[in-house]
C-alpha cells in the first residue's frame, strides 16, 4: 500500500502541475490597456458629418486619440493645438483622431466652427465605458491616448495635454 502511494503521489503532482502549466498558457489574461485599444478597434462611430465609419481602419497606424466634448473647456482649448499637431505629424505617418463624447450636432457645428482636420467621431455617452477600459475610472476629459504601430498603448494624459511633452512622448511611436 505504502509503494503504491509512493508511486501515484508524484505522478498526480506532476499532472497537476502540467495541467496548470497549460491552463496558464490558454487562458493568460489580455493586458487592460491592450482590450482597451481592442475595443476601441472594435468600434463603429459617425463622424461629425454623419457617415458611419469603423474604427479598425486605423489599426497598423501611430494614433493620438483624444477623447474630448464641445462643453469641456479644456477640451476646446487645445483643439486647435491638436488641429496644428495633426498638420505637423501627418509627414510621420501618425494620425490625431478625436472622440466625441457629445451629441452629433453639436460636434458638427464644432467641427465647421474651428475648421478642425483631423477625423471627429462621435461616441456620445458611449465612450465612458472606453475611459474606463483605458483605466480612466473617474471619466475625465480631456483624456488623451498614444497608440503605437504595434497597437500598445505607449502613454495616456489625463487632463489638458502638456504640448512640449507630447511632442517628445511622439517618438514612442
Amino acid at each position: 500500500m505504502k509503494r503504491n502511494i509512493l508511486i501515484f503521489v508524484p505522478i498526480a503532482i506532476l499532472f497537476c502541475v502540467i495541467g496548470v502549466y497549460f491552463g496558464v498558457q490558454r487562458h493568460t489574461p489580455v493586458p487592460a490597456e491592450s482590450a482597451a485599444v481592442a475595443a476601441l478597434f472594435a468600434q463603429e462611430m459617425p463622424d461629425a458629418a454623419g457617415k458611419s465609419s469603423s474604427l479598425s481602419q486605423w489599426k497598423g497606424k501611430p494614433l493620438v486619440v483624444n477623447f474630448w466634448a464641445t462643453w469641456c473647456a479644456p477640451c476646446v482649448e487645445e483643439m486647435p493645438e491638436l488641429n496644428a499637431l495633426q498638420t505637423e505629424i501627418a509627414a510621420k505617418n501618425i494620425q490625431v483622431i478625436g472622440i466625441g463624447i457629445d451629441s452629433a450636432d453639436n460636434i458638427a457645428k464644432f467641427a465647421e466652427k474651428y475648421k478642425i482636420s483631423y477625423p471627429l467621431y462621435v461616441a456620445g455617452s458611449g465612450a465612458t465605458a472606453l475611459l474606463r477600459q483605458f483605466g480612466n475610472q473617474a471619466g475625465g476629459l480631456p483624456f488623451t491616448v498614444l497608440i503605437g504601430r504595434d497597437g500598445e498603448v505607449k502613454k495616456m494624459y489625463l487632463g489638458s495635454i502638456k504640448f512640449d511633452e507630447l511632442h517628445k512622448d511622439l517618438s514612442l511611436l
